[in-house]
């Protein structure tokens, strides 16, 4: 009898009816949600809300057609196929300073903004060559100028030690250059102790032209040459007191012999070593 009631003909009229306005319902959503779609899908390829202007500023190495040429193909195209990417609202502004950043390794920063609905401002800061890091041994021959000219390969490094452009052959000593092994950085935790340790020994009246880390933990730092070759180096120790090894060093410096032999022979020095606390060693040819 139960069983009967519940198949009876009225009941199975409401349930059809009851699917049939659910079916319609879902319809109608799913039109509703096509309409939608499609209707923010024509507003994002709006001629008035995209961006058709790109304006570049503060590069002064970098090409601004490299740099507009790269925005571009990043707003080009559509997102799932139907937003346009070029909508001043969903253009995918930290994609475009990232790879800006990873394919430009002279930018130090870059900032992308909409200067308003139709142009696109990039505002980049290069970083500023400084300094060359030239591999991680130094040239086997004495003749360190002809080396260079035969084909090592340095490349700029800024303030902080990051290397980024290769840097063209330069004559003489037009930078301070750094030898050792590195990633991304040259022994970044310690560079800004080898740069006032530089400093430090320019304001003493002692020009260092190379920095070479070696895999012992010593570090050697050359001198101005008056010739193509090596000049004199300094020996010390990565992690030393920089700023007791330059007061050492200037101590020696005025006393004799050695203030008189620095200023006469300063050509047929060989070497300064620092490496053994307050005790300076040294050696002419």
């Amino acid at each position: 009898m139960k069983k009967s009631v519940l198949n009876s003909p009225r009941l199975l009229g409401l349930k059809k009816k009851k699917h049939k306005i659910l079916r319609k319902k879902i319809y109608f959503l799913v039109f509703l949600a096509i309409l939608i779609l499609v209707g923010l899908s024509f507003l994002t390829k709006w001629e008035e809300l995209n961006i058709n202007n790109i304006q570049i500023s503060g590069n002064k190495i970098i090409e601004t057609k490299m740099i507009e040429e790269m925005v571009k193909e990043k707003i080009a195209g559509n997102y799932f196929w139907v937003f346009s990417k070029t909508n001043f609202i969903i253009y995918p502004q930290h994609q475009i300073e990232k790879e800006l950043k990873n394919k430009f390794k002279r930018i130090k920063e870059v900032f992308v903004n909409e200067r308003n609905i139709k142009t696109l401002e990039v505002s980049i800061l290069e970083r500023i060559a400084l300094y060359i890091w030239c591999g991680t041994t130094l040239p086997e021959s004495n003749n360190f100028g002809t080396q260079l000219q035969n084909g090592e390969k340095c490349y700029f490094m800024d303030d902080s030690g990051y290397i980024f452009d290769e840097a063209p052959y330069f004559s003489g000593e037009v930078y301070l250059k750094f030898y050792g092994k590195t990633g991304s950085y040259f022994f970044e935790p310690n560079f800004a102790k080898l740069i006032s340790f530089k400093e430090a020994l320019e304001k003493i009246g002692i020009k260092p032209v190379i920095f070479f880390v070696e895999d012992t933990g010593d570090i050697k730092v050359f001198l101005s040459s008056t010739t193509a070759q090596l000049g004199p180096f300094i020996n010390l120790k990565a992690d030393a007191d920089f700023d007791q090894i330059v007061e050492n060093l200037q101590s020696v410096l005025t006393t004799e012999p050695l203030q008189t032999e620095f200023k006469t022979k300063y050509s047929s020095l060989l070497y300064i070593d620092l490496r053994f606390g307050n005790k300076v060693y040294y050696k002419f040819k």
